[in-house]
């Protein structure tokens, strides 16, 4: 026999059981033909904002600009004179606050009517940042170190962050990847391989693709990254790398902190996952039909908190109906997703139901899972915390 209150427990239950199978909410990448998209491009500290909101600017027009102190370095003026601290005020040359130039005399001495003679030079160009009669030193502050912040895309400034830097806005296509490495860049998109399962091998790559955004398909080789950097490739798309080649590549292990300030002479956008991996077909098709039109690709990623995915953005002004927004919706039969944790990495496919039921995983946790059937057929079952929705 059942009170009223086991009864309301056992229907507050049952409603929570069917809102959970109903929709799951999960964060995704955006594979997106046409949408306005907002950039705030940023000085690293305050300065000087160069345009006001309204204002037409290209990928590299410079929106900011600010200055960062130069490195110090200690010269020691009394010991090289040979006199002592508290009487090397006499022999400065220069003060607090005068601009100096490299090899220029800061100080000089002078002993038995000229015959002995002692002088310190600037060890660089800067400004004389202190002088002290106690250590005997000078600190010499290297000259200012300009920061531009350029606008990344063209568009136009629809706000102005005062002193710090400017809201640009444009409309295009959007793309985001899994992973990526390097940093900021532009190019043409040029297509190099037929379908979204070729690799990119060395020789599809030659001196027509310097500059350029090259598509591939399911792999890019070792080799041929090496042969992009050589030629003078801007960035390398493609579906997935093999992580031991990425290492080589790179010469370090790349982790899960922020990418994109590797200096390796590319970058490289992957979509999909480690291994070979087919380029989704929607993004391939995506990417194919813009070839010759400018992308502005950035590689930064992060994948903990303050997820930071790598980006390629193609401005055009061809006008889509919209369709609403994808994540609005949840996870429901038939949305298309990426599973993002081992063993199905990167693998793609359509969820295929949310069981109600809490499931034991390997550490014996309790947890949510759905059941994804992947590309190839397979249902795999996997936490719904291990994937994301592809947004088309």
């Amino acid at each position: 026999m059942t009170t009223k209150k086991q009864e309301a427990q056992k229907h507050e239950k049952s409603e929570d059981d069917e809102s959970s199978e109903a929709h799951a909410y999960t964060p995704g990448l955006k594979v997106k033909r046409a949408m306005i998209i907002d950039k705030l491009r940023r000085l690293p500290i305050p300065g000087e904002v160069l345009h006001k909101v309204g204002d037409k600017v290209n990928y590299d027009t410079k929106i900011a600009r600010t200055e960062i102190s130069g490195d110090p370095e200690i010269v020691k003026v009394a010991m090289t004179l040979g006199v002592e601290a508290e009487d090397m005020g006499r022999f400065m040359l220069k003060k607090p606050g005068d601009k100096v130039k490299e090899g220029e005399n800061i100080a000089f001495y002078t002993a038995l009517f000229g015959l002995i003679k002692k002088n310190v030079p600037s060890p660089k160009n800067g400004t004389i940042e202190s002088v002290s009669e106690v250590t005997g030193q000078v600190i010499v502050r290297g000259a200012p170190i300009p920061v531009d912040v350029d606008a990344y895309l063209p568009g136009k400034l629809v706000e102005v962050v005062p002193r710090e830097g400017a809201v640009v806005q444009t409309y295009g296509a959007f793309i985001q990847g899994i992973f990526g490495i390097g940093g900021e860049t532009h190019g043409e998109i040029k297509v190099i391989v037929a379908g979204n399962s070729d690799e990119i091998t060395p020789d599809k790559i030659g001196p027509d693709c310097k500059g350029k955004v090259l598509i591939g398909g399911s792999l890019v080789t070792l080799e041929a990254m090496k042969k992009a950097v050589e030629v003078g490739a801007s960035v390398v798309v493609v579906g997935g790398v093999r992580h031991q080649d990425l290492t080589t590549f790179t010469g370090q292990e790349i982790g899960v902190a922020i990418t994109g300030q590797e200096e390796v002479g590319i970058t490289l956008i992957i979509t999909e996952g480690f291994g070979k991996m087919n380029m989704n077909a929607t993004t391939f098709k995506l990417l194919k039909s813009f070839e010759g039109y400018l992308a502005c690709v950035n590689g930064a990623t992060q994948i903990r908190a303050g997820v930071l995915r790598p980006e390629i953005i193609i401005p055009h002004e061809e006008k889509e109906e919209e369709k609403g927004d994808t994540f609005a919706l949840g996870m429901v039969p038939g949305t298309p997703v990426r599973i993002i944790r081992q063993p199905y990495f990167g693998a793609i496919g359509v969820v295929n139901s949310l069981p109600v039921e809490l499931q034991a995983l390997e550490s014996e946790s309790m947890v949510r899972v759905l059941t994804v059937k992947l590309q190839d057929g397979t249902i795999a079952t996997v936490p719904r915390a291990n994937v994301e929705i592809i947004e088309e």
